[in-house]
């Protein structure tokens, strides 16, 4: 048995600094985590927020790299990690009354999806 056999074929597709809040993110990426990539579109394509879009995108481009580097078939790859950290905060400030000033952060998020076969 070669030491090649033991490594998970895996498929991973990263976007980073996407302008979107960590827990914004989360609250989608936690419904598609483990999810065939059918059920995941499907589920993507129908829920109401902001953040489906951006992860839709990094769902079809992990599929891609799945099928065209590791030969995979779209219908037997599943979403076997998914996860969401904290990106940079970039601040601006509002002006106010008076002279003041109001801080506005302006978060960011790195998404990282892998697909590869069920495990058996």
């Amino acid at each position: 048995m070669k030491a090649n056999d033991n490594l998970k074929k895996e498929a991973r597709a990263l976007a980073r600094y996407v302008n979107i809040s960590v827990y914004k993110a989360r609250r989608v990426i936690d419904q598609i985590r483990g999810r065939s990539y059918e059920e995941a579109l499907i589920l993507l394509e129908f829920m109401p927020y902001r953040a489906c879009y951006p992860i839709l995108q990094l769902v079809f481009s992990a599929a891609a790299n799945a099928s065209h580097n590791l030969g995979l078939g779209k219908a037997d790859i599943f979403i076997t990690e998914a996860k969401v950290d904290k990106g940079s905060v970039s601040r601006r400030f509002r002006p106010r009354a008076r002279g003041r000033a109001y801080p506005i952060r302006k978060s960011t998020c790195h998404i990282t999806v892998a697909m590869g076969t069920k495990s058996k």
